[in-house]
């Protein structure tokens, strides 16, 4: 059992960092509540062990201190609906007014201070303010794996203010970790690792860190063709960073070194631009023309992909397989999600991470259908690139 779910939170006041930093549109009604959904088990089970509730979150990048736009007061009237009970605000996250209403909550309240980003302190991890957070609360949970991989003061410093047993990951936290941990660390064989996305750049580090562990590394999104170019074949206009050729060469070799296939699309759907009603055809990849870009993978690629994930045991999903925003160029990501899909129905552990993945499984229905769906993507991508995490660290330590 977990420390989280062991503890007992009666009469304690527990200070949750959460990810609320969640879409907006004018009206400041949320798009997508998806990340508050995910820290709602936490926030229950403390109230329902009869202790209170004190939640601290970022939201949006607010550059010169307090403005109307990323104030979480827009959040009060949707957190309430969904925890069913009126949640209080404190209009700043330290100071006299969060002080008091922290002190005056009785069991089962709840309380959600202002944005944290509205001090510069936040961001720098300034520890005079993470001392000031830290009173608040009994007890600090920390359940945003979204904002893991940085060193704020509400993330990483505020944890050294509380006991090694006052200091824990909620549920949220505790599940994205052991699901990472999982699959970088006790993955079953095969693993393959679904790497997409536009550019190789962006994927170097965690590609490097799976050609220790991973037993095939599927490839698609604009990132192949930098591959395929590398390899001497004709891509046409498709996406190229022409700086990362020898990168790309040099990757193949270590793969070949240390048995790990890869696997590049043999074919793609080409376009003549960039464009929703776009002309389009299905190509091998071994000569697209000039003129035409690849902005998806051909029925080839997918009986290809389909076959490789079908035989794993443990499945890693980070990026696309192409322009899956455009119904046009979605047949790729959407029949790489159903396979990951199926091989989790017969046994397979799977991971999705990363944005575009997780958009594309929620697009597809398909969330439910593989094991975990990971909230944070710079924070997994940073996990799976092998750093080391300031906001587990710290709850660690």
């Amino acid at each position: 059992m977990s420390k989280f779910s062991t503890h007992n939170f009666n009469n304690q006041k527990a200070l949750i960092r959460v990810d609320f930093n969640v879409p907006l549109d004018d009206q400041f009604n949320i798009t997508d509540d998806t990340r508050i959904r995910a820290a709602i088990p936490t926030i229950k089970k403390i109230l329902a062990d009869g202790g209170s509730v004190i939640l601290m979150s970022h939201l949006g990048r607010p550059k010169d201190g307090p403005t109307d736009k990323y104030s979480l007061k827009h959040l009060i009237p949707h957190l309430s609906k969904v925890l069913s009970t009126d949640v209080q605000f404190a209009n700043d996250c330290i100071g006299e007014e969060a002080i008091q209403k922290s002190a005056a909550l009785k069991p089962g309240q709840v309380l959600l201070l202002e944005n944290l980003r509205f001090y510069k302190q936040e961001e720098k991890g300034d520890e005079a303010f993470a001392e000031k957070l830290s009173k608040l609360g009994d007890v600090y949970v920390n359940d945003a794996f979204g904002t893991a991989h940085r060193a704020h003061a509400s993330t990483a410093i505020i944890a050294k203010f509380f006991t090694p047993e006052n200091r824990m990951f909620g549920l949220l936290m505790e599940g994205e970790v052991s699901s990472a941990e999982k699959v970088l660390h006790n993955a079953e064989n095969p693993f393959t690792a679904i790497i997409g996305g536009a550019k190789v750049s962006d994927k170097i580090l965690i590609i490097e860190n799976l050609l220790q562990r991973a037993n095939n590394i599927i490839i698609g999104g604009g990132m192949a063709y930098t591959f395929l170019k590398a390899l001497g074949k004709e891509i046409g206009s498709s996406l190229c960073e022409l700086d990362k050729l020898d990168l790309a060469n040099d990757i193949l070799a270590k793969a070949k070194e240390k048995n790990v296939a890869i696997h590049l699309p043999v074919d793609s759907i080409v376009a003549d631009k960039f464009a929703a009603d776009a002309n389009t055809k299905e190509v091998s990849n071994d000569n697209i023309e000039t003129g035409w870009m690849g902005l998806d993978i051909g029925a080839k690629a997918v009986a290809q992909f389909t076959d490789v994930i079908n035989n794993s045991k443990t499945i890693l999903w980070n990026g696309p397989m192409g322009v899956f925003e455009m119904e046009k160029f979605q047949g790729g990501t959407k029949a790489v999600a159903l396979a990951v899909a199926e091989a989790t129905s017969k046994g397979a552990f799977s991971l999705v991470g990363g944005g575009d993945s997780v958009a594309a499984v929620n697009q597809f229905n398909l969330a439910d259908k593989v094991s975990y769906v990971s909230t944070g993507g710079g924070a997994m991508l940073e996990y799976f690139e092998g750093k080391v995490l300031p906001g587990i660290a710290a709850i660690k330590e």
